[in-house]
């Protein structure tokens, strides 16, 4: 396995590096102040359109999609480490370059499975950053990390399919800007448990869908908000079909595969920026006579956040190498460590962050809160961590036969 990175990543990296240093971190404050001016925590803020002009003038535009047409050209190896890189401004950066989640995850899946009428309609428009829009599959009364719970039943009748049911935590759709939901649904409860779902595409204006809620994550109103809707006999056209009635399975994890690949090297970009502020705290601050950067249970939390940064890092590229030369199949027990890891490192490193920072670092005069929100909102986002252990576990505990002992441990 080859990590280093090629000439044209390179080249994006420092473009992108600059992008960030010159435009997304002075838009930080910017940002907050117009959406605290406007009244609304889902308020739109102009300067996020400033910085995609920005961004297109660049060429960094849509490098999350492989394809050269209407995506970067990008592999997922080549994306993992410039995905790094907006994460350590997670609320602006992603979205300035049209790469921000459940946006990438639902254009993937439309440009992988949609028709051309669809493709025209929704992927078109969200290539471009003009809507948004928001994945509609776990529900709240169910364990939706088994996606053979679901409830939602998307029902024939004639040439339409009737929704029914109610899903939560469908991130982004409290915005204005988000005009179109990707709906997991129950089309055949008689199949087999891994054929009994299908995905539609419904719009966020149709009759019957309605934004019930809008449930804080730790004490936070992130914008678009994570929130729950009730679709009460929704009405779409069977047209609006995604893929195959039966593959809704299929689809969730073609979707899921590498959009982890995405959550995982921007929690680690944010680790990466927790790490820089802690550090600078630590040679900064004086206590007891000395830095806290000389202080000894400082300078452990730096040597393991730094390690734990490291070692998550390199099983990611690993992961998205072989994602490239295997397939998402053959990778799968490495995305389900992942996706363990890299939330839990950057959960660690924030939080040891904080505590250097001290009272500081609970308040949002530093980011470091809103990091350590986003670290442990990642292990249950896209799965549980049980549920990705569970996978590794079995896959490991299957290559061993019953029985296989060595046999001079055999007594």
């Amino acid at each position: 396995m080859d990590f280093s990175y090629s000439d044209k990543v390179e080249r994006l990296r420092a473009e992108l590096t600059d992008f960030m240093e010159s435009h997304v971190y002075p838009s930080e404050p910017i940002y907050e102040q117009q959406i605290a001016d406007s009244g609304s925590p889902h308020f739109h803020p102009p300067v996020l359109e400033e910085l995609k002009t920005e961004a297109r003038s660049r060429g960094l535009w849509n490098l999350f999609l492989p394809d050269p047409i209407d995506g970067a050209g990008l592999t997922v190896q080549e994306y993992a480490p410039l995905a790094e890189i907006t994460g350590r401004s997670p609320q602006i950066a992603p979205e300035a370059l049209n790469c921000d989640a459940p946006n990438t995850g639902n254009m993937e899946i439309l440009h992988m499975f949609g028709t051309d009428v669809q493709k025209e309609r929704w992927l078109h428009p969200l290539l471009e950053g003009e809507i948004r829009s928001c994945f509609s599959m776990t529900e709240p009364d169910v364990a939706s990390s088994d996606a053979r719970n679901i409830r939602t039943r998307i029902e024939t009748d004639g040439d339409d399919y009737v929704i029914s049911g109610r899903k939560w935590f469908s991130s982004g759709a409290a915005s204005e800007r988000c005009k179109v939901s990707i709906v997991m649904g129950v089309t055949d409860p008689e199949a087999d448990p891994y054929h009994q779902q299908s995905m539609v595409i419904v719009p966020m204006d149709a009759p019957g869908v309605t934004v019930e809620r809008e449930p804080l994550v730790f004490g936070y109103q992130d914008r678009g908000g994570h929130p729950q809707i009730l679709f009460d006999k929704v009405r779409v056209p069977r047209s609006n079909l995604l893929g195959e009635q039966g593959g809704g399975f299929a689809i969730a994890q073609a979707r899921l595969g590498p959009g982890r690949i995405h959550h995982c090297m921007r929690a680690i970009g944010a680790a990466e920026r927790c790490f820089d502020l802690m550090v600078q705290r630590a040679k900064a601050r004086v206590a007891f006579g000395k830095p806290l950067s000389d202080q000894g249970v400082v300078r452990d939390w730096i040597a393991e956040s730094r390690m734990k940064i490291e070692q998550a890092r390199l099983l990611v590229l690993k992961t998205a190498w072989m994602i490239d030369n295997v397939g998402v199949k053959a990778a799968r027990v490495e995305i389900a460590a992942i996706k363990v890891v890299a939330p839990a490192t950057l959960t660690y490193v924030s939080d040891r962050a904080i505590q250097v920072f001290g009272a500081a670092g609970f308040t949002p005069d530093f980011p470091l809160a809103e990091f350590y929100s986003m670290g442990r909102w990642l292990q249950m986002a896209d799965g549980p961590d049980e549920v990705h252990k569970r996978s590794v576990a079995r896959a490991e505990i299957g290559r061993y036969e019953p029985g296989q002992v060595p046999e001079q441990y055999q007594f």
